[in-house]
């Protein structure tokens, strides 16, 4: 009675060239022995394969056997269960993402915000708690994009009657995508050690210095609103009513985009996972390179701060005004945070808010939607987050052939919006319904107050120049 594949897999052999390789061997050079014998001599050679090495009629399996085996790291079979936020408005691309994400076996928790859509590894608006564990893709390529406001003591009225030296302020005030400024400001960042001990950070920080104060391209903005501030209760000891206030929405630029790929091509190389789930790669936080990127990563968050408080620093001093408060926040991060128990968890935030109890954030509409400002719940079960913003209900590419540029005119003229710059892409019909949105984490954040575009600068203005 010949041998068969199932006979060889209940003695330890694995589906592959070493099964194969040794039932031909039984039928070619055993063919007189009884089935019970060639299992004892197979298993023996499995268990021990470098004592056959020099065996005549086994040696060719041996050597198999010593071969080291598939560096795939499998994902688990059943993922850790999350929790979603607006289900039936996210689209099954984020959601198949995310189920990935959950059987990575360093996965702890994770959830899905109610702005999430489909990117590369984790969605935008995931959010992933995993064990000593980063993951670069987790993080996303624009590291700490973040938002922030200053809140002025000018009448609202000023945004309409001034509107040519809002518009001014802007221009002269801001740069996007490829602009830069002639004479960048100087900024403590770049005397961090960080930019003299790593290797990509070193090579970066020339263009650093180029890009700072400025914002990149796509959904990133500098815009003037009217805040109203709704809670009597709050941080800044504002008294409910309306008040000017800038908005800013930009990230790390090259320098947080090099580091991503930098570490990510060395996740990638070291941490072998199946092809669904390829840019899940992680870094070990006890290895040189987790270590590495940690540093590299708080370094891009801090450099984007510093961005954005470049632009606030400029038009203040545009304003002659001295802000009356400051909110800021960041997503496209990892956090290292504690669960219930006390145990340490690296939680990504790709597109998510942090909302800890009692945390401050805003949570931006479109161009031409209101955003709000927002005080964090603490859920658990969100691992202490919300939505970075409306988010996406299509893609640029669709938004671009089916937008039409009339349609986008007479939306921001209903609603009073002026805008410098953008394209179809960044339309307000691209975008879910913020309240929507905010609907479905009311359990997530408490709302403070509402920011309403009035006066907008994008990417794609090229026809604006600064002016005196």
């Amino acid at each position: 009675m010949n041998l068969t594949g199932n006979d060889l897999k209940n003695i330890g052999f694995a589906e592959g060239k070493a099964l194969g390789l040794a039932l031909q061997i039984m039928e070619q050079q055993y063919q007189t022995m009884s089935t019970g014998d060639k299992l004892v001599l197979l298993k023996g050679v499995f268990e021990d394969p470098s004592a056959y090495v020099n065996d005549v009629k086994l040696s060719a399996l041996a050597h198999e056997l010593l071969k080291p085996g598939d560096d795939t790291i499998p994902l688990n079979v059943a993922g850790k269960p999350y929790q979603i936020y607006g289900a039936d408005a996210i689209e099954q691309g984020a959601l198949s993402q995310m189920e990935t994400a959950m059987k990575l076996p360093v996965t702890v928790a994770g959830a899905l915000m109610p702005d999430a859509h489909q990117g590369y590894g984790l969605p935008i608006g995931g959010v992933l708690a995993t064990q000593n564990a980063v993951i670069p893709y987790g993080v996303g390529v624009d590291i700490g994009c973040r938002m922030c406001m200053t809140v002025y003591n000018l009448p609202v009225t000023a945004l309409t009657e001034k509107k040519e030296e809002f518009k001014k302020l802007l221009v002269n005030n801001t740069r996007f995508g490829m602009a830069t400024f002639n004479k960048p400001k100087d900024h403590e960042i770049f005397e961090r050690k960080a930019f003299s001990e790593l290797g990509i950070a070193r090579e970066m920080k020339d263009r650093a210095w180029q890009q700072i104060g400025s914002s990149g391209g796509g959904n990133h903005f500098v815009e003037f609103g009217i805040v109203e501030i709704l809670d009597p209760v709050n941080e800044f000891n504002l008294a409910p009513g309306r008040y000017v206030a800038l908005l800013s929405h930009s990230g790390s630029r090259g320098l947080g985009a090099n580091i991503a790929r930098h570490y990510t091509k060395i996740a990638m190389d070291t941490c072998k996972l199946p092809q669904e789930a390829k840019h899940l790669a992680w870094l070990d936080l006890d290895t040189e390179a987790g270590q590495e990127y940690w540093l590299a990563m708080n370094l891009a968050g801090d450099y984007a701060s510093a961005c954005h408080h470049q632009i606030h620093e400029r038009m203040a001093i545009g304003l002659r005004e001295t802000p009356l408060a400051m909110i800021e926040n960041h997503h496209n991060f990892a956090w290292k945070e504690k669960d219930a128990a006390g145990n340490e968890l690296i939680v990504h935030r790709k597109g998510a808010t942090p909302a800890g109890k009692g945390v401050l954030g805003i949570i931006p509409g479109s161009m031409a939607t209101p955003g709000f400002i927002v005080r964090g719940k603490g859920l658990a079960e969100s691992i202490n987050s919300a939505s970075h913003g409306a988010g996406r209900t299509m893609s640029r590419t669709k938004a671009k052939q089916t937008i039409l540029q009339g349609h986008v005119n007479k939306f921001l003229k209903e609603a009073g919006v002026e805008l410098i710059g953008s394209g179809l892409d960044e339309a307000p019909m691209a975008y879910k319904d913020i309240h929507q949105v905010m609907g479905y984490q009311q359990s997530l954040v408490g709302v403070l107050g509402s920011f309403m575009p009035k006066i907008v600068r994008m990417c794609g203005d090229a026809k604006f120049q600064e002016v005196d």
